[in-house]
Parts: C-alpha cells; structure tokens; sequence
C-alpha cells in the first residue's frame, strides 16, 4: 500500500531565503539598490494601475534592456547560487524526509512563490522540490525575456495548493477543476509556510480545510506572524530557523507523527467498514 503523502508548502523569499531573491545580485547587476529598484516598480504600479507582479516583472525586462544586459534564462539561473537561506535550511529537507520516512509518510516539498523561477531553479535547494511554481518568463529566439509567462500572485497562489492536492501539477492541466472524491493529498496533509500578508489566502485555505499554516519571521520581528495567529488565519508561528531541533522542526515532527496517526486510524476504520 503506498504511504501516506505530507506535503510541505513553501512562500520562497524571507520564508526560506532572508530576502527577496532580487536583492541578492540581480538588482547590483543593475547598479541599483534594492529601495530604487522596489520603488520604481511602485511608482509603475501606482501611474498605470498595473498588478505588482507584472509590474516588477516588466521593470526586470526593461532595466535590463537599459544596461545592456541579457536577460537570458541562464543568467537568471546563475543568480541562484548567491541566495543566502536562513540557518538549517541546507540540512532540512534530508532530516524532515528522514523523519518522515520514520513514521511511514512521504514527505514532499514544493515552492509556492511570487518570485522568479528561474532564480529559484538555480538555488542549491532546487533539487529538494516536487514542484517549484512561481513567475516566468517568455524568451525570444534568442534566449532573451520579452514578457511575462506566468505572473503569480497572492490570489492565484491559491490554485496551486490544488494543484498539489489532486496531484495535477502542470500548470495547463484544466483537470484541476474537476471534482475528485480521492485526493493524492488531502488538505489535511498539507502544510503552508509563510511569512507575511502575502501569503495569508494560501494560509487561510489551508487551516481551514484542516491542514496547518506555519508563519515564520526573522528573530526579533514577530508581530506580524503573531497578529495572523490572534486573527485565527494560522496554526502556528516562529522563527524562521531550519536548524535541527529548533521550534520549527519540532512542530513539524508533531505534524508528522499526528499524519502518521491520522492515516492510521482511517486505515482501522475502512477495514472495519
């Protein structure tokens, strides 16, 4: 019989990594800060009332074009390699799956992001993920972005968490929309790790449907994370530390262990049925 599923859903920037994955090298390429790149792209947003994710995505393009610079997919998956994740996250898919395998679930992991995917697909972590789903580009004949392909924001975030509970996970696959009684992973075996306002339709979904909603947050800047838990939009909240034995992990070993029971028990009462 194959095991249980738990999948772990991860936002991407200041959830995992301790930026937006921008920051790191793609806007110093551009011999801009971070605050006038975000800003610029604020500033669009605002004058032509474009949705912020195209409106970043489009600033990419163009200030790109203005230096000169190929904004080819390969560029943007050599970036990867500068992002700087938060302590223990190199080490945590190996000890959570180990655990996980422990207790007889399958764990899988999958990036949910507004990012670009063709940054995170060059991350050292990339490998560790069934799915990584985020924005990306259309590339010309030769290789250079011209437009956005896929735009994700914090609405259609949501979609994706279907996706990965009826196990179509091609972004062009219609058949989500049909009703399946049997989920490859029900909402009960899914786990949302955010960290922000952002992410609250993907938390919401879940906690409500009886999975768990994690927000993280860096040391010392709780209140966010804290207000999403008074609000009832979470289960639980921490600091974003990946180290073994940190809160996180601790929470997300008591996840594992009440799957492993859930299941469990379900299998004693189909049996008896």
């Amino acid at each position: 019989m194959a095991k249980p599923i738990l999948a772990l859903v991860y936002d991407f920037d200041k959830t995992l990594c301790r930026d937006d994955m921008q920051n790191f090298s793609f806007i110093p390429a551009l011999g801009m800060t971070p605050e006038e790149f975000w800003d610029s792209t604020t500033v669009l947003s605002k004058k032509l009332g474009m949705e912020k994710i195209l409106s970043y995505m489009y600033q990419m393009i163009l200030k790109c074009q203005e230096k000169g610079i190929p904004l080819t997919r390969e560029w943007l998956n050599s970036l990867g390699k500068d992002i700087k994740f938060y302590d223990g996250v190199m080490t945590w898919f190996k000890r959570i799956n180990s655990y996980g395998e422990e207790k007889g679930i399958q764990v899988e992991h999958y990036i949910l992001s507004s990012g670009t995917t063709e940054i995170m697909e060059g991350t050292a972590i990339a490998k560790e993920f069934k799915g990584i789903y985020g924005c990306e580009f259309l590339y010309d004949k030769n290789g250079i972005a011209i437009w956005p392909k896929i735009a994700v924001n914090y609405t259609a975030k949501t979609q994706f968490l279907y996706r990965i509970s009826k196990g179509t996970l091609d972004s062009n696959d219609d058949s989500v929309n049909l009703r399946i009684e049997t989920k490859r992973v029900p909402f009960r075996n899914i786990v949302y790790l955010g960290d922000g306002l952002t992410d609250v339709p993907c938390m919401a979904i879940v906690h409500e449907k009886g999975g768990r909603s994690i927000a993280v947050y860096q040391k010392g800047n709780e209140e966010n994370a804290k207000q999403l838990f008074y609000d009832e939009r979470i289960n639980y909240y921490c600091a974003a530390d990946y180290s073994a034995n940190s809160k996180l992990e601790k929470f997300i070993k008591l996840v594992i262990n009440s799957v492993s029971a859930t299941e469990l028990l379900l299998n004693k009462e189909n049996e008896l049925i």
